[in-house]
Parts: C-alpha cells; structure tokens; sequence
C-alpha cells in the first residue's frame, strides 16, 4: 500500500493550489451571475425587497471569503522547534520530534500538526488547532449563502429556464395564431430608423441567462448538500470535544474497552457548551486553547 499512499499524498499536494483557484473561480462565477441576474430582477419587481437581498447577500458573501481567506492563509499550528515540550506524550516516527497530545503527522504536509482535524485539499492547507474554526464557519456559510441563493432564485429559475424550455416563454413582437393552433411572433419594427428589431439577439441573450442560471442551480444545491450535511458532522465533533481524527480514535478506544466491559472517556470532552465554547474561543481563557 505504500506507493499508493505516495501516489494519494503527492497528488493532493501537486494538485492543492489548483483546488484552491476552482474554489475562487466557482464562487465569484456565482457571485456575479447573482448580480447580473439576480438583483435586477429583484429591483424591478420590488426595489425594497432588493435592498434587504443586498445587505444580507454581501453579508454572507463578505463572511464566506473571508473564513475561506483565513483558513487558507492560517497556519494550522505546529510544535515548537528546539524546546523542551514537557507535555509531550511520544515522538514521531517522521519528524523524529516531541508530540504534544492532539497531535499528529500530516503525510501530505510532512509535519506534525497541533490538533489536526485532517487535510483539506480545497483549502491546499491542513486544519488544525489555529485554522479549525476557519474552516468550520467557511462550511456553515456556504450553506447559509447557497440556501439564501436558492430561495431567491426559484422564481427566477422557474421563470427563466423552465417556462422558456417547457412552456410557450416570451414571445417577441405581436403574437399571431396561425390556423387556430400554432403561434408565430411577427417582428416589431423601429418606429425611429424603420428597421427590424434584433430578434434573435435577444434569443441568444435569453439562452445565455438560462446556462447560467441552470449552472448555478446545479453548483448552490450540490455545495449545499454537501457542506450542510459536512457541516452538521464536523458539529456533532466539536460538540463531543474531538476532532476527526480522534473521532476514530475514540470509536476504536470505546469497541476496545467495552469488550472488557470498561466504559471510556474522552479526556477532551468538557460538555456540549464548553467545548463549542473553546473552540470558538469564547469563555473562560484557560480552556480556549486546549
């Protein structure tokens, strides 16, 4: 199995800025089609409505980059180097250096990472004890953002994309019903200049906003899928005071004690509301950085 784990780490390692510049792209890809389409859409239909859309839209937007843009550049905590660590609980095999508890090697960033959680492709970056929180609140606003593009955009995708590709869309020019049966839009003409106005231009324009509407669809649900359901499972982690890693840890910990009918315990489990309280660094000063 070791060329695979070879093969595992240096791809992601290779491929980590790549994932970071499809993330930016993908998120400004959305954030612009919802002002191109969205809001002005919304300020023709009601301009008050619109205004509430654009503070809380640039709110969650201004709070999305921002976690994302610190969990990326945030250093997810190291050992120090050339001190004695008189919590150290073993020594890594890679590093061949003291492990302080919560500790453990990251294979892709060959370095011991102070309470890593695991390593994120989508970040290039591991998440651990100081970029943790980054991490878990850039999740818990991509879905807030997704959810609030998809409540305000069903109207628009109902009628931009399903009407124009299912029903008989806008019809261009003054309507004509040809044998009782078959409508035809006959072209309007420019009162001013006597020329035709350009049909089919606006055709291809109508096609545009329905790719980038569909487009969108299809990022905002498969992301809010994905980190409402991702996000809810890191929640119940930091709820039970553990991290990923120890998730595992403490499952095995737990079938290996209870065959010897022994109960186990996690020695980082302070409560519910303590531990969201460290790890959102909140509370009393002596537990914020366990």
């Amino acid at each position: 199995m070791e060329p695979v784990f070879w093969f595992v780490d240096n791809f992601t390692k290779f491929l980590g800025p790549f994932f970071v510049a499809c993330v930016v792209l993908l998120m400004f890809a959305v954030i612009t089609i919802a002002y191109v389409i969205g809001l002005p859409y919304w300020w023709k239909k009601n301009p008050q409505v619109a205004v509430v859309l654009v503070i809380v839209g640039n709110w969650l937007k201004i709070n999305t980059l921002f976690h994302y843009y610190m969990g990326v550049m945030t250093p997810p905590g190291f050992p120090p180097q050339g001190v004695i660590i008189e919590e150290a609980v073993s020594i890594c095999r890679k590093c061949i250096a003291p492990k302080p508890p919560r500790t453990h090697h990251c294979s892709v960033c060959n370095r011991c990472i102070l309470k890593m959680d695991h390593h994120c492709p989508w970040l290039n970056n591991c998440v651990g004890h100081f970029n943790h929180r980054y991490f878990f609140m850039y999740m818990v606003f991509i879905s807030l953002s997704t959810l609030f593009i998809m409540i305000f955009g069903v109207e628009i995708a109902y009628k931009e994309v399903w009407l124009q590709s299912y029903g008989e869309g806008d019809i261009y020019g003054h309507p004509v019903r040809i044998n009782d049966s078959q409508i035809i839009p006959v072209p309007e003409w420019d009162n001013n200049t006597d020329t035709e106005l350009p049909i089919e231009e606006r055709h291809d324009d109508s096609a545009a906003r329905r790719r980038a509407i569909t487009f969108m669809a299809f990022i905002c649900s498969g992301a809010f899928v994905a980190l409402t359901w991702l996000s809810s499972w890191h929640s119940r982690q930091i709820a039970n005071g553990e991290t990923s890693i120890e998730a595992h840890i403490n499952k095995a910990e737990t079938k290996r004690l209870a065959a010897a009918n022994k109960p186990y315990t996690n020695p980082y489990n302070y409560g519910t509301t303590d531990n969201w309280k460290i790890f959102l660094g909140i509370g009393n000063g002596n537990l914020r950085y366990c």
